[in-house]
């Protein structure tokens, strides 16, 4: 990245303290989850947490430690996406698997030194390392996670179905055979909803049977329904990514051509204009829906993250004229403005400023040119209501101005004009 363009002039990239703390993240998960594997079926818990562990959790050190990296993972996809939610799961889960390292006791002997070093040093000591690097770069991580009302309804129709079957099991443990805890009673929902059904677990009573046969039906079917639900939207973006109207050998194909970023108020104006133009470009955006919507108009979309490399490098970055980003994200817009001037210094890069005070943050993210549409129209509405004249005129004369002519000379009006 160019000095004094990407970064301001001095310190380190911003996007690459972000990409440290997500690599970072992702190597906590990877090595909870190896030393939580390494771990299983130890039954000795060493460290300073382990008087505080209870004996018969004693035994579930390990494979819990697995799992926490197998949600670190998840955590860390989420984080890729700039997700707010991944970011704070991300923040619960590290003090979790830092606590777990402390009390798995597998270790290994040093040669020649004949000290035993705990297997899952490495990642106490990463887990203490990427907990600061994710608090600094909280402000990046500020995307909401988007879900419909029908998504929410199947996550609350699979809670409220293992808690109506978990519930019921405890209240009922007298009449099956099996269930003597809470646990007993949530793992008898989730083998029975899930339709595995070991069958260690039987109803003794008519009401037992009862009981479980609604467990079974109400399961299944929420756990059907909340698949097809949230699945199905990251199918549909597969496929809407694979079957573009654009394939990579007509990418391959554009040459000094512009790059538009996501989706907001001003897209639609400014792909009208580059097409009365005749301009060749390409619109990348991270939804779905807009996409489709762009694509029905004729433009061609690639479906991705605009802030991640792949995605810039097939719409051609290298050979780009120049890249627009103008969605109502500010924060968005710097990341993609810092991906792409990494990508091609020499690129010339045009941001629309929804916040004024954004202007030169965007400026030092690597931005030629900012502007700030709502206050330019503020200002011209502002002039006309006090009774300056002519501010239709400068609108429609900037409007019409050629691509060889200076809008600055266009704009000059004579003072004796009124």
């Amino acid at each position: 990245m160019a000095r004094g363009r990407g970064d301001g002039g001095g310190g380190s990239s911003p996007l690459l303290r972000v990409r440290a703390a997500v690599l970072l993240s992702a190597a906590v998960a990877v090595l909870s989850v190896v030393t939580g594997i390494a771990n299983i079926g130890s039954t000795a818990v060493s460290g300073p947490v382990a008087p505080y562990v209870p004996p018969n959790l004693r035994g579930v050190v390990g494979f819990t430690g697995a799992l926490t990296g197998f949600l670190m993972l998840a955590s860390v996809v989420g984080l890729r996406r700039g997700l707010r939610a991944a970011w704070v799961s991300t923040l619960v889960l590290l003090p979790v698997t830092a606590l777990q390292g402390l009390a798995q006791s597998r270790a290994l002997l040093i040669p020649g030194l004949e000290i035993p070093v705990p297997v899952s040093l490495p990642l106490m000591v990463l887990s203490a390392l990427t907990l600061p690097a994710l608090l600094i770069n909280w402000r990046v991580f500020d995307r909401e996670l988007d879900l419909s009302a029908t998504q929410l309804s199947a996550l609350a129709a699979i809670a409220g179905a293992q808690l109506y079957g978990t519930t019921g099991a405890w209240v009922l443990r007298e009449e099956f055979t099996g269930v003597e805890t809470l646990t007993d009673a949530f793992y008898f929902t989730l083998v029975t909803a899930s339709t595995v059904g070991y069958g260690d677990v039987t109803p003794q009573t008519e009401g037992a049977t009862l009981f479980a046969m609604s467990v079974l039906l109400i399961g299944t079917a929420s756990f059907a329904v909340a698949l097809g639900t949230l699945l199905t939207p990251a199918i549909e973006a597969r496929l809407t990514k694979a079957l573009g109207t654009m394939s990579d050998s007509q990418l391959e194909l554009l040459d000094d051509h512009f790059i538009v970023v996501g989706v907001g108020d001003l897209t639609g104006p400014v792909l009208e204009e580059l097409a009365e133009d005749n301009a060749a470009f390409v619109v990348i955006s991270r939804d779905p829906e807009n996409s489709q919507r762009l694509r029905e108009r004729g433009y061609e979309v690639i479906t991705a993250d605009p802030s991640e490399e792949d995605p810039l490098r097939r719409a051609g970055i290298e050979r780009a004229r120049a890249l627009v980003a103008a969605t109502n994200d500010d924060a968005q817009d710097a990341m993609v403005i810092l991906t792409a001037r990494e990508l091609n210094p020499d690129l010339r890069i045009v941001a629309a400023a929804t916040d004024r005070e954004n202007e030169k943050k965007l400026r030092r993210a690597g931005a030629d040119i900012v502007l700030s549409p709502s206050v330019i129209g503020g200002h011209m509405l502002v002039q006309s209501a006090f009774g300056q004249g002519g501010m239709e005129d400068v609108a429609a004369r900037i409007l019409t101005v050629d691509d060889d002519e200076d809008v600055a000379q266009v704009t000059e009006e004579p003072d004796d004009e009124a």
